[in-house]
């Protein structure tokens, strides 16, 4: 694949995924480093649809440990069920929160990030890793997000 992303932002939000999708699935195609994977959805996902934040956590030990991402700074280590990314760690679930300043336990890595999804990828029921998605403007996430989000972290 080409280093270069093809997507037409002016379309609604399910056919910007469907255009990722093979673009997706034709970058990681052969690369078996995680990492460089993970940077690249990383970086496709931030282009795409221009979200405040995106990137990964990794589980090492008892963390959440923080991976490739595109943004501004970010929380470099988070405890089980702790934040938004913890809780979607400790629950093994996929979590939208509309308004984070009504997430009970809400780690404010950005004050500028107001909604938040968290997609966790497990093996034989034991999370390795979480996407994380933040943006700036109230109730961005929904199902759309949330199917094309899952169906990405299982492409890694």
């Amino acid at each position: 694949m080409s280093e270069e992303l093809i997507v037409n932002k002016q379309q609604p939000k399910a056919a910007i995924y469907q255009q990722v999708m093979p673009q997706i699935k034709a970058l990681l195609q052969g690369e078996k480093d995680l990492i460089a994977n993970m940077a690249n959805v990383s970086a496709v996902l931030k282009e795409a649809f221009n979200f405040w934040w995106v990137g990964f956590y990794i589980v090492k030990g008892n963390e959440l440990v923080l991976g490739p991402f595109q943004g501004t700074l970010a929380c470099t280590r988070i405890g089980l069920g702790k934040g938004v990314c913890g809780a979607s760690w400790a629950k093994n679930e996929t979590i939208i929160v509309p308004n984070i300043n009504e997430f009970d336990g809400h780690i404010a890595c950005s004050s500028l990030s107001l909604s938040e999804i968290v997609v966790p990828k497990s093996i034989n029921n034991e999370v390795l890793f979480v996407l994380d998605v933040d943006s700036e403007l109230l109730n961005h996430f929904d199902e759309i997000d949330a199917k094309y989000l899952n169906e990405i972290v299982n492409l890694l």
